[in-house]
């Protein structure tokens, strides 16, 4: 959430805040959270420091507390404090001084910090040279925030110990000393550098052991619950404490405004909880917390080990309904311990015993769509399989099928777990190879952790009473894992589901510094030889690239080899002159930048994908599936490779009133007759165009809206379980071709649909112009309703037929279990959206959406 806007309110007319970042303050016992903005007034920066209340929206939420000038004295230094063991690896503990005050604050690791402190540093009255920062007349070399040029041969690895921080060494915010200096300040990376590290890579087992570390994995659904009771049983059911807890949630909040807002008190209760069942025989440092909705994710590291934990990142991926809501999707963090790279996955994955293979593609969407950005910007970003060692915890709501109840529980009752997994979907799904590839689950023990009552051990009494499942399971990949334990802790009962732990010994890369510094100088010295011998030359495998029939949200993919020569070579795609990517909208090279040793080779992959910013003008013919990439390999030529296209045009993307005038299917119309119906005016009168009456509404929303209303006004979770992506294709095939009179496709997949309908609109439902009106008037159905009657005609009727059917749809809430909230808040944010070039809405835009919406769905009036 951007807390910027609730400190620009506050200011002055002529002051605004460049950036703002949320804190904690350092010193004392208590946690008090603290927002610090960069705040520029004519030519003079600031830091103005505010307490706040939780959720910081307006500025009747924020209050100023000090202002730190940043002028001649100012500084930020990185300090280490002994309280910091709780936070190595991860959050950042800065002072900021001025000549009269001082300020010591933990700020969140991660790149929304790093922006901050780079944003100060450009405000500093005196920013570092390459060659270091005058102070007092003297020069202060910074080493560690240098990178290797092309003359430094002589460099060894940097030592892990931080050096101890004095005000000798840094007095300017653009100098920052220990090992996060990479994180804090622009490091810069040349060719050298990354040739150097490629190939201590390569010789990665000249210079390292394998040393066996302890991890502790642990996943739980607790069904919205508060931690009403000790963890103890869970975390800490060991005699010998774990090197590393990796601890994650599912459902931490079920309320609507996590939902939609991702904000709730519970993730501190639970981090608290946690952290205050942790094994009592060693002293942890938190190193990341991340959140999406209800699943959260907690890593912590023994306190004297923390020092080896290194490049640590975050990323969450939503599958929820339309590909984004968190209610659903991943969670992830990776790290570097000692030499081996390791990444954790907590995910929540779409539930019902049918929908196995929407948990396959929410499993594939997380892995595509979970990418860390490298602390070498010349490098692509990982990707989960990326790394040595992969942890995969979760709710992942795979069950038990062709058994019922009765026959479950019995075999559970008889301990016949052996027999009862040959039902399980998730092993069925990895034997089929759907699913996990190249993963391991150990052998289960125990019986289902779902679904019981809460507060007991009784399976589901409920009405439904669910076949008890083995939702929550925890997986790995990778070399040199064994697992000691997979067990289920039946002592806690707050939730629906049981918590369930595995603990691993995970055979870990650890560096001897000797043997590192041989295999450095030994780089090095061949380095040397070959620099300046030759120009770096590829051979590419192809050049020319068409992509035959591509659909409206359908990936397609070509891929090609990049096969270097004996020069070592970084190459990147770059931008054509007077352009400012390197390719166009729908187009994509993956990786779009790397390295190469001598005589490697890559994959490169060109994805192709049409979305609601390319449709419209691909539809018109306004666009075409043309472009030309220019790979560029550094010190090297340029080559040039071509890409073509045919587009499908899809009533995704085509305007409200084109529609209207579109009585065939949109792909047997001509495409002088498309371009003409899509470049109409809006604002047209009937009888400046053809002589055939409109229709009232697009005959594709009659269809998605009158197949809902036949089969799905019963639905549990319509709006908010997604659909599968191959139904999807199926049914905007039968849209756009006219294929069946029955959209085919289940009720979830068709309800998507609609929404990627209305998002795909280029004008929106409710029109741009008329954006900040229907906010201002939120609260007056009155008003509302005139702006409503102001509508250009046919996205009148789209309007009003909507809203009748969301109406239809709540008279079902006891069967459907929507309420007008749920509708509002998903409607809101597709029929009212802010004009292009508008920033994002903030949570007080969208809370008004919400309410605009909200008033028809509980008024059934004719509008004027």
């Amino acid at each position: 959430m951007d807390q910027s806007v609730a400190i620009q309110e506050s200011l002055a007319e002529r002051a605004t805040c460049r950036i703002a970042v949320q804190g904690v303050l350092a010193a004392g016992e208590s946690v008090e959270s603290r927002l610090l903005g960069l705040v520029q007034s004519g030519g003079e920066h600031a830091i103005y420091v505010y307490t706040h209340r939780r959720m910081a929206i307006t500025a009747e939420d924020v209050w100023l507390e000090k202002v730190i000038p940043i002028t001649e004295g100012f500084a930020v230094e990185e300090v280490v404090l002994d309280s910091d063991l709780r936070v190595i690896g991860s959050d950042v503990t800065i002072q900021i001084s001025s000549e009269d005050d001082r300020l010591t604050v933990r700020l969140p690791f991660g790149s929304h910090t790093r922006t901050f402190l780079q944003e100060v540093r450009r405000c500093s009255p005196e920013v570092a040279g390459s060659e270091g920062v005058k102070q007092n007349g003297k020069k202060v070399a910074v080493s560690q925030n240098r990178s290797h040029d092309s003359t430094d041969k002589s460099t060894p690895r940097q030592n892990k110990l931080k050096p101890e921080v004095t005000t000798e060494m840094v007095r300017s915010s653009s100098v920052m000393v220990s090992n996060k200096a990479s994180i804090l300040s622009e490091p810069k990376f040349g060719l050298r550098d990354t040739i150097v590290k490629s190939q201590l890579v390569q010789m990665e087992d000249s210079y390292t052991h394998i040393q066996s570390f302890r991890f502790f994995v642990g996943t739980y659904n607790v069904n919205g619950q508060s931690p009403r009771e000790s963890l103890q049983p869970w975390l800490r059911c060991d005699a010998e404490p774990p090197d590393i807890y990796c601890v994650g949630f599912q459902e931490l909040d079920l309320s609507k405004e996590a939902f939609f807002f991702n904000d709730t008190p519970k993730e501190e209760e639970w981090f608290k909880a946690v952290t205050d069942s942790l094994h009592p025989d060693a002293k942890y440092a938190k190193v990341k917390l991340v959140r999406l909705v209800g699943i959260m994710l907690l890593l912590y590291v023994k306190a004297d080990l923390a020092l080896n934990i290194s490049e640590v990142e975050i990323e969450t991926v939503g599958t929820g309904i339309m590909g984004r809501m968190g209610n659903k999707g991943g969670v992830a963090i990776r790290f570097k311990f000692h030499n081996t790279s390791v990444c954790v996955v907590n995910s929540h994955l779409a539930a019902h015993t049918e929908e196995y293979e929407r948990r396959n593609q929410d499993f594939k969407d997380i892995c595509s769509r979970m990418q860390f950005c490298q602390s070498d910007p010349n490098l692509p970003p990982l990707t989960i399989g990326k790394h040595d060692v992969i942890l995969w915890l979760g709710d992942l709501n795979y069950r038990l099928e062709e058994l019922d109840v009765a026959k479950v529980k019995q075999l559970v009752d008889e301990k016949a777990f052996l027999e009862l997994c040959q039902y399980d979907q998730l092993k069925r799904q990895m034997n089929a190879n759907a699913v996990f590839e190249g993963f391991t689950e150990g052998e289960i023990s125990f019986q289902p952790t779902y679904k019981y009552d809460a507060g007991c051990d009784d399976w589901d009494t409920s009405e439904k009473c669910r076949v008890p499942a083995w939702c929550d399971r925890i997986l790995w990949k990778g070399h040199n894992i064994a697992q000691l334990s997979y067990r289920s802790h039946m002592a806690l009962k707050i939730s629906d589901h049981k918590p369930v732990s595995s603990v691993f010994d995970v055979g870990v890369k650890v560096v001897n510094e000797e043997l590192y510094r041989k295999a450095f100088e030994e780089i090095v010295r061949s380095l040397d030889k070959l620099e300046n011998a030759n120009i770096p030359s590829v051979t590419l495998s192809q050049r020319e690239f068409h992509f035959e029939d591509v659909k409206y949200m359908q990936l397609q993919v070509e891929k090609f080899t990049i096969r270097n020569g004996q020069v070592p070579c970084q190459f990147e795609f770059i931008s054509k002159p007077d352009e400012e990517t390197y390719c166009k909208e729908w187009l994509i090279a993956n990786p779009s930048k790397g390295f190469l040793l001598s005589d490697a080779e890559i994959t490169i992959e060109l994805e192709v994908f049409v979305n609601k910013s390319t449709a419209t003008h691909l539809n018109s013919g306004e666009e075409k599936l043309e472009d030309i990439l220019v790979l560029h390999l550094n010190r090297g030529k340029d080559y040039f490779l071509s890409v073509t296209g045919n587009y499908l045009p899809s009533c995704f993307g085509s305007p409200i009133h084109t529609l209207c005038y579109m009585r065939e299917p949109i792909q047997d119309m001509s495409a002088e007759s498309i371009r003409q119906l899509t470049l109409m005016p809006l604002e047209v009168s009937d009888d400046a165009v053809q002589a055939e009456k409109p229709m009232d509404i697009p005959k594709e929303l009659w269809m998605m809206v009158d197949h809902l209303y036949r089969n799905a006004s019963q639905q549990e979770d319509l709006f908010q379980q997604p659909g599968l992506r191959s139904e999807f294709e199926q049914i905007r095939d039968c849209l756009d071709k006219g294929m069946h009179d029955t959209l085919l496709g289940s009720n979830h997949s068709v309800a998507e649909a609609l929404l990627l309908f209305l998002e795909s609109l280029p004008e929106p439902v409710i029109c741009y112009r008329l954006y900040s009106s229907c906010l201002e008037c939120a609260g007056n159905y009155l008003l509302s309703s005139q702006i409503i009657s102001n509508l250009p005609g046919c996205h009148k009727n789209v309007f009003e037929y909507l809203m009748a059917f969301l109406r239809e749809l709540l008279k079902n809430s006891g069967k459907n279990h929507l309420d007008v909230n749920i509708l509002a808040s998903i409607f809101g944010g597709l029929l009212l959206r802010p004009p292009p070039g508008r920033p994002t809405p903030d949570i007080t835009e969208k809370k008004k959406a919400q309410q605009f919406i909200h008033q028809f769905l509980l008024r059934e009036d004719n509008l004027p």
